[in-house]
């Protein structure tokens, strides 16, 4: 006879399945039948979607914060690792931790939507800083020990390799066996950079690439929508989706807040799907012009590499809805290929190949792992988190962005 206790964990186990693979559409009935009980009985262990939910996010935390206090309980040992080992170790063990509750992650990336509960929009907010203070401990005394370079911020570069170890666990490359080592390859790089010789500030500001990039960020402004209406509906719709949920705006709402009737609305867009692939479509059209024009620059592929985050971190600043947006759409319906998704398919191709011409001409260093881990790493690294943008604007972020990809934070012996 299942116990209490033995079907509770059950249904937890399960629904974190079903999450971290359909998102928030499952529904509780979905979750009953995958369990083989009815959904009266569910009912007997949670009251809601959104106390299971609950339940699943607070084991995460709590898992986080039991790998921060095994982090530092090691670094205050008699005989602490050096810092490399300290950051790649507990990299690895955030990563880990993030795959183990892939749904949790995935749950809580952004503020949850508004048709949620109170709880889950609370617990969503606040942010897990048990791991950014245990990499920040580490990183201080890796400084200390004259490991470090100064000059660097270590609480943004603490909370930059910790947001990308939680990374790992959002899309679905860690189930590939080519995947093996990313954590470390990645926490490499922070530490030591892509860079054979690393370029002075002053070369990659005046570079032609650098060039291109101010250019086609210059030129979003002067994007000129044909019909005036279409423009204002997408702006509308834009900060709507951004501020309710994708999942918790109607059309009635987007047309209510854009002062038009319902009617004119579904004239111009026949679905709320067809007006937010209008939205995102705009802003892949943004990214797409802005790392074609760099990488079609006459320039070495490092001062490509610097530019293209110079642009990923304009992006972020520039099109932050777009971006919580694309996000939301995680919630909902989570990635599942092994690849990093259609939507860049052709940014992945351009790294992928930017990667190989840096490594042939002996600008670049990328050690270990598949070359599909490298292009999987570097995607991501080149876009610095929109908390860090946010928290420290543009110039800055992508001053930590040359620091730690294409120079590294570790001093260079």
């Amino acid at each position: 006879m299942v116990t209490d206790g033995a079907r509770r964990e059950e249904i937890l186990e399960t629904a974190a399945a079903l999450f971290a693979s359909s998102g928030l559409r499952t529904s509780l009935r979905e979750i009953a039948d995958a369990c083989g009980i009815l959904p009266g009985s569910l009912y007997h262990h949670f009251d809601s979607k959104e106390a299971i939910i609950v339940e699943l996010v607070e084991r995460y935390r709590d898992d986080l914060d039991r790998v921060a206090k095994e982090a530092l309980d090691s670094l205050h040992s008699l005989e602490p690792a050096p810092v490399e080992e300290c950051v790649i170790e507990f990299g690895e063990a955030i990563a880990a931790c993030a795959v183990r509750h892939r749904a949790a992650l995935i749950l809580t990336l952004y503020d949850p939507p508004k048709v949620t509960g109170d709880e889950l929009v609370v617990l969503s907010r606040e942010t897990p800083t048990a791991i950014d203070g245990a990499m920040l401990e580490i990183l201080r005394a890796g400084a200390t020990a004259g490991a470090i370079r100064s000059g660097i911020d270590l609480e943004v570069l603490a909370e930059r390799v910790c947001q990308s170890m939680l990374h790992v666990g959002v899309g679905a490359f860690h189930s590939s066996a080519r995947a093996k080592g990313v954590p470390a390859q990645k926490c490499r790089i922070f530490l030591y950079g892509v860079a054979v010789r690393p370029p002075s500030k002053a070369a990659l500001d005046r570079s032609p690439a650098m060039r291109a990039a101010r250019e086609v960020i210059a030129a979003w402004n002067g994007v000129a929508e044909e019909d005036e209406r279409v423009a204002h509906l997408r702006a509308v719709a834009r900060a709507e989706f951004g501020r309710r949920g994708y999942e918790a705006t109607t059309m009635r709402d987007i047309s209510a807040a854009a002062g038009l009737s319902t009617a004119s609305v579904y004239r111009m867009f026949g679905s709320k799907e067809e007006l937010l692939a209008s939205i995102m479509h705009a802003f892949m059209d943004n990214v797409t012009r802005g790392w074609d024009a760099v990488l079609e620059s006459e320039t070495s592929a490092l001062e490509r590499l610097d530019a293209l985050m110079w642009v990923n971190t304009n992006l972020l600043d520039r099109f932050s809805e777009e971006f919580k947006i694309q996000l939301a759409l995680l919630r909902q319906t989570p990635p599942t290929s092994l690849n990093l998704g259609r939507t860049f398919a052709k940014q992945q191709r351009q790294m992928k190949e930017l990667l190989a011409n840096g490594t042939r001409a002996g600008e670049m260093r990328i050690e270990g792992s598949s070359a599909d881990a490298r292009v999987f790493s570097m995607m991501e690294l080149v876009w610095m988190p929109p908390s860090i943008v946010q928290k420290v604007g543009v110039g800055p972020a992508h001053a930590l962005a040359r620091d730690t990809v294409l120079r590294g934070a570790a001093k260079r012996f």
